[in-house]
């Protein structure tokens, strides 16, 4: 197992994707901070396995008193690197030393061509109905007839009991991931459902999916499972232990389902992955891939997996032994 820091002075929030060329394409967000400031999506390459790290572009820039911290990403359509980006407008409290998140921002959808150098923004998102905004997160997947789906969560909502409501949907794209329609529910809308927000999706087949939430309370991830392209979900239950979020899945080469999570637990703060045998009905004992050794706001892996089996997880901390900054760091394991 090896380990470094790969991009520094980013809080990156990562999100891996597998180029055609054998590169790895990390989208990051490009400020040292937790969001709390202005900031926008990166693009960075890697030709070499994870080891070396070049920036390439930006998605998107945010304008003046916003940011732009939350994307969904992979390959869509005609081969294009796509991300999904929203964010947030700030507004400074006084007296308060940073700004605050004041109302969600649309997603744009952001295509590059190029390998991440350039990029084209348009496209549209369709919002649930009676949503305020609409925030992605996880991979682009393949369904089906060519066409695409990925996950986000609304929030702001009011709950039926008054309270602040999160809840995720799975939406499909028809034009190669340009437009973004037909949000469903992933999980039971109601006041005694999980109350979801970051959801990663898995495409088994391009019919059969998951989908991880990490859920509000005591935050853990649940699972969820669609027999029909994502147009209805089930609840499989619990898939961590809380204060274990948010998860990324990886479909290895030999068929194993590898599920990547960040874990915050007392003593235990660092990167957690299970691994399933049989397209995600159980799942094997926790591995602890990364050990922060001390409490640290950090987590979020996200995997691709080498033509040899190398796998390469890049997760955000900003504290680990030696290095006290907000970076992208990476490890290259096998899961064997």
């Amino acid at each position: 197992m090896e380990r470094l820091i790969a991009i520094d002075n980013v809080c990156a929030w990562p999100n891996l994707t597998m180029m055609p060329d054998g590169s790895i394409a990390a989208v990051v967000f490009n400020k040292p901070y937790h969001g709390f400031g202005e900031g926008h999506p990166e693009c960075w390459i890697s030709r070499d396995g994870g080891y070396g790290w070049e920036r390439a572009g930006a998605p998107v820039r945010n304008d003046p008193g916003c940011n732009r911290m939350n994307v969904a990403a992979g390959l869509a359509g005609d081969g294009a690197l796509t991300v999904i980006s929203s964010g947030w407008r700030l507004k400074q409290v006084p007296g308060e030393e940073r700004p605050t998140f004041d109302q969600v921002l649309d997603p744009v959808v952001c295509r590059s061509s190029d390998g991440g150098a350039s990029w084209q923004v348009g496209g549209t998102v369709e919002k649930p109905e009676g949503a305020t905004g609409i925030v992605p997160f996880g991979d682009i997947v393949r369904l089906e007839d060519g066409v695409f789906g990925v996950s986000m969560y609304t929030c702001g909502e009011k709950g039926v009991t008054g309270e602040s409501k999160f809840s995720s949907y799975f939406l499909r794209s028809y034009d190669g991931g340009r437009s973004w329609v037909e949000p469903v529910p992933i999980g039971e809308l109601s006041s005694e459902a999980p109350n979801n927000n970051e959801t990663t999706v898995l495409s088994i087949d391009g019919r059969r999916l998951l989908a991880a939430a990490r859920t509000t309370g005591d935050l853990h991830v649940e699972l969820y499972a669609s027999d029909d392209g994502g147009r209805s979900w089930t609840g499989k239950g619990p898939v961590t232990l809380p204060l274990q979020h948010p998860a990324n899945f990886l479909r290895l080469r030999d068929g194993r389902i590898l599920l990547s999570f960040g874990i915050r637990c007392r003593g235990y703060f660092g990167v957690g992955a299970r691994i399933s045998k049989d397209d995600g009905e159980s799942w094997g004992a926790p591995i602890f891939l990364v050990d922060y050794e001390a409490v640290a706001d950090g987590g979020y892996p996200s995997s691709v997996e080498l033509d040899d089996g190398t796998i390469v997880t890049a997760y955000y901390s900003h504290k680990v032994p030696h290095h006290h900054r907000y970076h992208m760091g990476v490890v290259r394991w096998k899961a064997d």
